[in-house]
């Protein structure tokens, strides 16, 4: 892979150097991580009306229930098969 050399200064060395979630991880990756084509949530702000947002959020938390009372149900036949 090519690579380019560039010159920052030492207040964002420190930014960048401050970045790194592990050792050995390269300031090619940290870049890229933090400045590729990953969607950021800002990015995202505004995509929705806020009547959309609104009816987005009613059916997360509905299907949450849902999810619940079928975990509660399954947790309580599997506790019934291994009375």
């Amino acid at each position: 892979m090519a690579t380019k050399t560039i010159s920052i200064t030492e207040e964002a060395y420190k930014i960048l150097a401050s970045l790194r979630n592990r050792e050995r991880e390269s300031f090619s990756e940290i870049i890229t991580d933090n400045l590729g084509s990953k969607n950021k949530l800002k990015e995202l702000h505004g995509i929705l009306s806020k009547e959309a947002g609104e009816s987005l959020e009613k059916n997360i938390i509905e299907m949450r229930k849902v999810h619940r009372i079928m975990q509660k149900k399954k947790t309580r036949k599997i506790l019934k098969e291994l009375e």
